[in-house]
């Protein structure tokens, strides 16, 4: 699974953030979206881009089961197929693009 990650401003919750709003981090991640749609690989702009620890991976989390991720994380993910997309997931970490890769 490879993800994207956005952290967006949760008021009283202690998170570093790159984005003021969650409104601004959405419309940074459907641009992201538009942009692997067009072509630009997942992995360069996790790369560049994610606010998640798996950006010096490309986005890649690895390998993980169900009960190991916040639940709406990984119902998306469950749902999803192999080399399959989601648009944007919220969690309580910020709002996520997830590409399942296995």
């Amino acid at each position: 699974v490879h993800v994207i990650h956005s952290e967006q401003n949760h008021g009283n919750k202690a998170v570093v953030s790159t984005q003021s709003t969650g409104e601004e981090a959405l419309d940074i991640l459907n641009g992201y979206i538009k942009m692997i749609n067009a072509g630009t690989p997942f992995s360069d702009l996790a790369s560049e881009f994610s606010d998640c620890s798996s950006a010096k991976r490309g986005g890649d989390l690895g390998s993980f089961g169900r009960g190991q991720m916040q639940k709406p994380f990984e119902e998306a993910t469950y749902a999803l197929k192999i080399n399959e997309m989601s648009g944007p997931v919220y969690t309580d970490s910020g709002i996520h693009v997830i590409l399942r890769t296995a």
